[in-house]
Order: structure tokens, then C-alpha cells, then sequence
């Protein structure tokens, strides 16, 4: 017979130690998870691609001063897509308050003037979900005073019976995720918080970068993270409005809310801040499991 030529006998032995190399490699690798993704479908997106004024068949705005005693009047102007991002923009302006009331006892009309201006939008009456996985890749300005989230209401009920998820909330050097509802008393709600101080982040280093803010909401938990760091997870099981209803306010659909606060009851003191001031949103989207 003829034997095979040393060329061909030094190949083969190469290709023999090579495969006997690649099988111990393997066996030095263990097994790799499930793409953390692979249950999930993207259900809606806004990536805030067309030059403009938000798209209004996704969101409405907020007028005016509306909650937390908060320095700010929201208004329209303060929000616009460029470039790929929505910006809500923070203003130090003063003009004329039109809900002034001479006299009046209430915050948002005893204020003559408007001194300070932001944008404020949500999906309410247009999309609502109820679980999911809902994601945001933001960037957020840390100075004193400002107040950015990205938040949930339940559709259905009085604050705080309705439920409120703050899946990102930044006021005074921290960033918040929290979880509310219902209590015996109206308008006041128990809390579920955790907090993680931006220093220990990278502070301003940090906050100079775009980072994802994520929330996972089943029928077990709620979970809140920010890039894959897991700041919060309550049971659902816990989340009970003790409001004499004994109903779970994350049992429903909620909707989206993204807005630049200042000032007020949590944002601080804003008399150091250079203005204006941006809060930019690169994608807000909604996954949910297939």
C-alpha cells in the first residue's frame, strides 16, 4: 500500500493536537447563561428619531406648576428631539404665572411669577402596560437642584393607590429607585426606596456618560436597576394598598413618565446652578415577556 507523504503525515498530526487543544479548552470553559434577553420582545419604542416636537401619538404634556411645590412650570417649549435625542431642557426665565391668584393659599397660585421654566411628558391615555421589562438610556445633569426621573403610574386609582415606580429619580447628590403605594391617609404614600450616592458611581465622571436605567415587573416582583446593577427588587406580595381596599396598585397597567424637576419638596437648592440645564434621552422602550 502507499503510505501517506511527510507532508501530509506532519498536517495530520498537526490537525490531531489541534482538535485535542480545542477540546481541553472547552472543557476549561463552563457553561455560559441564557441571553438574559431571550424571554423578551420589544413591544414599543420611542428612539426619538425625527427632528421635532415628541411624537404626539406617543406623548402629552404637563402644563404648568403641577406637584411637589417644585420651583419649575412645565411647559412645551422646554422638550424637543435633535439628533437622535429628546432633550427637556431647564430654564431660569421669569414671565407672568397665569394661574396667579391674589390671596390664594394654594403653592402653584400664590406664585406671581414664573421664574423657572422644564418640559414634563407622559403616555397617559396613549400607551400603558402592565409587567415588562421598561428601559431608558439617558444622560442626567447631577448640579444642585435638579430633579430628572423616569416614572410609573398606575391608570387607575388616587395617588398613591394608583402605585408610582420610579425606576430612575436623582435629586441631591443620589440616585433613587422606588416603589410606592397606598396608606390610611390620603396623599401620603408608604415607600419602598433605595438609594446609591453618585460619588460612589464616579460622580461627575459618571454623570457625564449615558447610562440605562432598567425596571424587570412581573407577577412576583418588581425590580429596578441601572446599567445591570440591581438598586431595588420588592415582592409584589408586600405592595398592598393599606388604604382599607387591600388592592395591589402593580396589578394594572401603568404609564411612562419623563420629566426635569427642580427645587420643591425633595430637588434642593437651585441658587448655585448654571441654567440652562439638559436632561437627554437617548430611547425609552418596553419589552415584555414572549
Amino acid at each position: 500500500m502507499k503510505l501517506p507523504s511527510l507532508g501530509i503525515m506532519n498536517s495530520m498530526l498537526f490537525i490531531s493536537l489541534l482538535v485535542l487543544c480545542l477540546a481541553d479548552v472547552a472543557k476549561a470553559i463552563p457553561p455560559q447563561p441564557e441571553d438574559k434577553d431571550a424571554d423578551y420582545q420589544l413591544v414599543w419604542s420611542d428612539e426619538f428619531d425625527k427632528d421635532g416636537a415628541p411624537n404626539p401619538e406617543n406623548w402629552q404634556f404637563e402644563q404648568g406648576f403641577v406637584r411637589n411645590q417644585e420651583l419649575q412650570w412645565y411647559q412645551r417649549d422646554n422638550a424637543w428631539c435633535e439628533g437622535g435625542l429628546l432633550i427637556i431642557e431647564a430654564r431660569k426665565e421669569e414671565k407672568a404665572n397665569p394661574s396667579y391668584e391674589r390671596g390664594s393659599k394654594q403653592w402653584a397660585k400664590q406664585r406671581k411669577n414664573i421664574t423657572y421654566t422644564s418640559a414634563s411628558i407622559n403616555t397617559y391615555h396613549r400607551h400603558s402596560w402592565q409587567y415588562g421589562r421598561f428601559e431608558m438610556r439617558a444622560r442626567i445633569d447631577i448640579s444642585a437642584g435638579l430633579w430628572p426621573a423616569f416614572w410609573t403610574l398606575g391608570v387607575n386609582g388616587q395617588w398613591p393607590s394608583n402605585g408610582e415606580i420610579d425606576i430612575m429619580e436623582y435629586y441631591q447628590g443620589k440616585i433613587l429607585a422606588n416603589i410606592a403605594c397606598g396608606t390610611s391617609k390620603p396623599y401620603q404614600a408608604e415607600w419602598y426606596s433605595k438609594t446609591k450616592a453618585v460619588s460612589e458611581l464616579g460622580g461627575k465622571a459618571w454623570a457625564s456618560q449615558f447610562h440605562v436605567w432598567r425596571m424587570d415587573w412581573d407577577e412576583e416582583s418588581i425590580a429596578l436597576y441601572v446599567d445591570d446593577l440591581l438598586l431595588n427588587k420588592v415582592p409584589l406580595s408586600e405592595l398592598i394598598n393599606k388604604d382599607g381596599s387591600d388592592t395591589n396598585p402593580f396589578k394594572q397597567a401603568h404609564y411612562i413618565l419623563l420629566d426635569l424637576a427642580m427645587g420643591g419638596m425633595n430637588g434642593g437648592d437651585v441658587a448655585g446652578t448654571t441654567f440652562p440645564n439638559r436632561y437627554e434621552i437617548d430611547y425609552v422602550r418596553v419589552y415584555q415577556k414572549k
